[in-house]
């Protein structure tokens, strides 16, 4: 077991600034090389306050705005525009960077692409959902609409 300390938010292990416990294989093969986590050392309490100072000063600062920001975000219809083939088949598939970007054009506020989870891959135009992690005990589902981008 190897002990590290999260600098990224990890489905299934905890957020940045967490202490955790993992596989030796699955730190050295993929955490540590995707930049997630770094070793636990001594020295690393200092490391750990200041990732969750970073963090809390990211994270929508009260429960209630995170309430009100989920409301306004499932009342709207979110307009994806990407590549498509005639058949409505996308080149690709429809990223969380993409939701991201889409909010934020549409006039919605700005939102971490790491916060956004898309539960199937989305690679045909037509009506999607995302869902969207805005506070520890807030997430909103994101109605999405995505369209063949126009040439």
């Amino acid at each position: 077991m190897s002990k590290l300390i999260l600098t990224h938010e990890v489905d299934g292990l905890g957020s940045a600034g967490d202490v955790i416990d993992v596989k030796s294989g699955y730190a050295r093969n993929y955490l540590i090389p995707q930049g997630f986590a770094v070793a636990w050392t001594r020295g690393g309490e200092k490391q750990v306050a200041s990732i969750r100072a970073a963090r809390e000063a990211r994270a929508i600062a009260t429960r209630e705005e995170a309430e009100a920001l989920k409301q306004k975000l499932e009342q709207a219809r979110i307009k994806v525009s990407v590549k498509a083939g005639a058949e409505g088949r996308l080149f690709g598939s429809v990223k969380a960077a993409d939701v991201a970007a889409a909010v934020s054009a549409a006039g919605l506020g700005e939102l971490d692409k790491r916060k956004v989870t898309i539960p199937s891959a989305i690679k045909v135009t037509g009506d999607h959902e995302a869902l969207v992690r805005l506070h520890e005990d807030v997430t909103a589902v994101l109605g999405l609409q995505v369209v063949a981008l126009k040439k």
